[in-house]
């Protein structure tokens, strides 16, 4: 097995946090990972993506030119990634942050609230967590809690008050099955 994954958004979404929690989970898993962070010289605004590659075997590039999966935050990300998924792949994508759907039929996609989501549950910054929720309850990567075990496990001590928000974020996203 062997998936690339692109999480892409504006800086301050996110991002690169959740593909570390992909990247920490999967090597707490005993999986081979590559994690390539790209941004903007803006902090917050700007692009952010990140790749995450997670195999059984040794990875020959960290790079993804058809992405098994798309995590897309928002609109820009959606227009630039959603041409590159691999066929028969999966496009999650923030429905609160585009104004159109899919344009492909030869894929999974998954339009998901989840900015409304996250402020349901109190914060709209885990709009990241519900979108990587939705990634691993239909995609399967990883052993059944790997990601909460992830959260707990590399949280820094001062993020720790956030854990139970961010493991109700992924649940709630896991319930966006693809048809």
């Amino acid at each position: 097995m062997q998936a690339e994954i692109i999480i892409s958004g504006f800086g301050g979404q996110g991002t690169l946090y959740a593909g570390q929690v992909l990247a920490y989970a999967a090597m707490d898993e005993g999986k081979y990972v590559t994690w390539i962070p790209s941004y903007g010289p803006e902090m917050r605004g700007g692009t952010a993506n990140c790749t995450v590659v997670i195999s059984d075997d040794e990875i020959g590039s960290p790079t993804a030119l058809h992405p098994t999966a798309v995590i897309a935050m928002n609109l820009p990300s959606l227009d630039k990634y959603e041409p590159m998924v691999k066929p028969g792949g999966y496009l999650i994508v923030n429905e609160d942050m585009v104004n159109r759907a899919s344009t492909r039929d030869d894929i999974h996609v998954l339009m998901v609230p989840a900015s409304k989501i996250a402020q349901e549950i109190g914060n709209e910054r885990a709009a990241n967590m519900v979108l990587l929720g939705t990634l691993e309850g239909n995609m399967h990567l990883l052993k059944e809690g790997a990601l909460e075990r992830a959260l707990e496990a590399h949280t820094a001590a001062r993020l720790k008050k956030f854990i139970s928000m961010n493991i109700e974020a992924l649940h709630r996203g896991a319930e966006y099955q693809a048809d």
